[in-house]
């Protein structure tokens, strides 16, 4: 996704809260603005997806009842909350996966753990690495949390927004679990419920806080009534599991060099994502004994990795991925038809649908 208005808007509250943040740690002396700037560096990038999101969210509604109306700065708050989340939950993710790499830099337990190299300290430089990463993901929550705080404290819709994503932590949180999990648990579960186990961790770890929930939290700000409420509810779900099945699509097939992540680095980490679980469906058992086998081997050559690659295609896994996707976008589509949205609004989710679904990166 290209710069936007929108992104600028939440760059810059970014920018803001950050330059406050660094301020009111002056006091925490010279090691602690290590942990800040690497903080600070997860914010750099990005494409804005969840903030985009909020603010469609909030122009469906707003707009509808006033179509010049301007954005209030409690909606920026918000969205750069959002953007705050994420980059917590990233941390964790790239820890819990052992990723090396996140938007083609180091990711930020790596960073961390070359920064302990650089200083000469003693001790192990990748135990410090994991242990700042955690305690980093943790301080990007409060981050998040406080710039909430600002968006909703005497706002006359606080507390619906507050309950929404209060809702969105606890799926994120609990999403996150189910998915390693199920690298362990796929073994004593029963095959035919490998794909609906997988579609949960998808719907409770990404696609729910990615498009729908941001959706909400907008609308909520601007006062939605329950039919807009629903409406965008109705879009949001499907776009939000056609992203993330495309996220894993672009997990195990997608080109390095604008993913920014190693080809095949689901593979490596194991995933056990809806892909998999329809690609072992169709293979016999000895094969599939291999496929198990070879996943979440971190030391997966690339001509290992092309050698699965080529096995799941060859199950029409991909395919059926694909016509998921497609059914997701359909049903997408049908919901924003019926809505009484306003138009302009209709017309930037449209947009953004379309942007998240069919992302190369």
């Amino acid at each position: 996704m290209a710069s936007s208005p929108v992104a600028d808007a939440v760059a810059s509250r970014l920018s803001d809260f950050l330059e406050r943040t660094r301020r009111a740690g002056a006091e925490y002396g010279p090691d602690a603005v290590l942990f800040l700037d690497a903080a600070s560096d997860t914010l750099r990038g990005g494409k804005r997806l969840r903030a985009r999101f909020c603010h469609a969210g909030w122009a469906a509604v707003a707009r509808r009842a006033d179509p010049a109306i301007g954005e209030p700065d409690s909606l920026w708050s918000l969205c750069a909350a959002l953007e705050i989340f994420q980059s917590a939950a990233l941390v964790h993710d790239d820890l819990i996966d052992n990723s090396d790499t996140r938007r083609g830099r180091p990711a930020s337990h790596r960073a961390l753990e070359q920064a302990h190299r650089a200083a000469g300290w003693a001790g192990d430089a990748e135990a410090f690495g994991r242990s700042a990463a955690v305690l980093l993901g943790d301080l990007l929550v409060a981050w998040s949390d406080d710039l909430f705080e600002e968006s909703v404290t005497g706002h006359p819709h606080a507390g619906a927004v507050r309950a929404e994503y209060a809702r969105m932590r606890r799926d994120v949180t609990v999403g996150q679990l189910l998915d390693i999990t199920e690298e362990s648990a796929w073994s004593v579960s029963p095959p035919a419920d490998l794909l609906e186990r997988a579609l949960r961790v998808v719907s409770l770890k990404s696609a729910r806080y990615s498009v729908e929930e941001p959706l909400a939290l907008g609308a909520l700000l601007a006062g939605a009534d329950a039919g807009q409420l629903s409406a965008l509810r109705a879009f949001g779900a499907p776009v939000g599991m056609a992203f993330q099945l495309r996220d894993d699509v672009l997990g195990v097939f997608g080109d390095s060099a604008v993913t920014g992540k190693p080809s095949g680095d689901d593979l490596r980490e194991g995933k056990r994502t809806a892909l998999i679980a329809l690609a072992r469906e169709r293979l016999a058992p000895d094969e599939r004994d291999r496929l198990d086998t070879r996943l979440g081997d971190p030391a997966l050559s690339p001509d290992e990795v092309e050698t699965l690659q080529a096995v799941i295609r060859r199950t029409g896994a991909l395919e059926r991925v694909e016509a998921m996707i497609a059914d997701y976008t359909a049903q997408a589509d049908a919901a924003l038809r019926s809505s009484e949205l306003h138009g302009s609004a209709v017309a930037e989710l449209q947009a953004l649908a379309d942007a998240a679904i069919s992302r190369t990166a």
